[in-house]
């Protein structure tokens, strides 16, 4: 996602968060989707350089599939335009099986940072990124293309933000290398207003196959 469309960062992580459904405990206590552990934290501004990194693909073929072996994610990948305010939109609430991608902005393997959001619950159970969380550094991410190759990212960092004072530039800056940003609600939750900020997963793409 380029320089000019990171300001709209905010109310692209805000629009993921319309999550409401927490699970009971026997205590009568909500408990809510995981929280990535401080040890997961990003270092730097969030473009460094990773060795491991390689050249991105060749641009123009958008993304149908996203898998996340680790947290059990195996979720098909719809392309997501702007609302009427400016706003990312999302997938349908009642396909808590379906994640979105960003469709004006880089597709998942060519240059740039490309963007994928989903919902992390909805009324009546989790959605596709309700562990999303619990990822730690080294995780692999697969983005399947239409050109039949499939994009595999490696996790640098796992962080989670307050809605409130989202990083715009840290999350969505422009890189001169293929970069994902995967992208659901969390932190803190009202009862009133639903999730009060993001839980954001960087990372970068080590293969191709």
């Amino acid at each position: 996602m380029g320089a000019s469309q990171a300001g709209r960062g905010g109310l692209v992580a805000l629009t993921a968060c319309i999550g409401i459904w927490l699970v009971g405990t026997g205590s009568g206590e909500p408990v809510g989707p995981p929280l990535p552990s401080p040890a997961e934290a990003l270092s730097g501004t969030g473009h460094a350089r990773y060795p491991d990194s390689i050249d991105p693909l060749p641009t123009g073929s958008p993304p149908t599939r996203i898998r996340i072996p680790s947290i059990r994610v195996d979720a098909p990948l719809t392309g997501l335009g702007l609302a009427r305010d400016g706003s990312l939109d999302v997938p349908p609430p009642a396909r808590r099986d379906l994640a979105g991608w960003y469709r004006d902005g880089t597709a998942p393997g060519a240059v740039g940072t490309a963007l994928v959001v989903g919902h992390v619950d909805h009324a009546s159970g989790p959605a596709v990124f309700f562990r999303l969380g619990a990822l730690r550094r080294g995780a692999a991410i697969e983005v399947r293309r239409a050109d039949g190759r499939t994009a595999l990212f490696t996790v640098h960092a796992v962080e989670v933000y307050d809605a409130r004072r989202f990083p715009d530039t840290r999350v969505y800056g422009p890189s001169p290398r293929a970069e994902l940003r995967v992208i659901t609600c969390g932190g803190s939750f009202s009862p009133r207003t639903g999730y009060r900020g993001n839980v954001v997963v960087f990372a970068h793409l080590t293969g191709t196959h």
